[in-house]
């Protein structure tokens, strides 16, 4: 085959190549409504035209770290799989996580899923709703916080306590129990008044 023969069939198969290439990109990018049977992934990120990243669906092994301001921090640990959120400036304010796995011994660790959301701009749970039972932990309840000096002090708590009691407790400003209303596992219903060293001065029960 003659050079310029060679020559004009390399120009044609990259020329061809090329315009392939681009109509694909240009089709991708014209396709902005697709749908899908069955979407496979480790994680997925949903950003904004610019880029702000709004929220992450992950698994385990790819939840990011703290996100603040667009600026991933390391990574903490997150043992979870889940959802994440995140404000116009790409700060986490909140998410959903779910998990559980048994360890070496047998044991259940990290069991259970919390869905919770922050005060803007802060890594600090405003209200977390939360289903944990494990080997270390019985958390089942609803509660309501207070940020304060980059930490966070309990104001309400709805939920079962370590006895299977319902249990209704309002706490102060600095996180201190003041009224605590229990029905005991066995029907049994108190109210007692505390005072700020966490002493109760009140208390009433109904043994009917």
């Amino acid at each position: 085959m003659k050079p310029f023969v060679q020559k004009a069939l390399l120009l044609y198969s990259a020329t061809l190549s090329t315009v392939f290439a681009v109509a694909m990109i240009m089709g991708a990018k014209s396709q902005r409504n697709a749908e899908f049977n069955v979407i496979r992934a480790q994680r997925l990120n949903i950003v904004e035209p610019d880029g702000t990243l709004r929220m992450v669906i992950s698994n385990h092994d790819q939840m990011p770290g703290v996100i603040l301001k667009g600026k991933e921090f390391p990574k903490v640990d997150r043992p979870e799989a889940g959802m994440l959120f995140y404000n116009d400036e790409g700060t986490e304010n909140g998410g959903l996580i779910f998990g559980g796995h048994r360890n070496e011994q047998g044991e259940i660790v990290d069991s259970g899923a919390s869905l919770s959301f922050d005060p803007y701009g802060e890594s600090q749970q405003l209200i977390q709703l939360a289903g944990v039972e494990d080997k270390d932990n019985r958390i089942v309840g609803l509660a309501v916080n207070e940020p304060k000096n980059h930490s966070r002090n309990r104001r309400i708590w709805v939920g079962r306590g370590d006895d299977d009691s319902a249990i209704v407790s309002l706490m102060d400003a600095n996180g201190k129990k003041r009224i605590v209303m229990q029905v005991a596992a066995d029907g049994t219903p108190s109210l007692d008044f505390l005072d700020a060293k966490g002493q109760v001065v009140r208390h009433f029960i109904s043994n009917n």
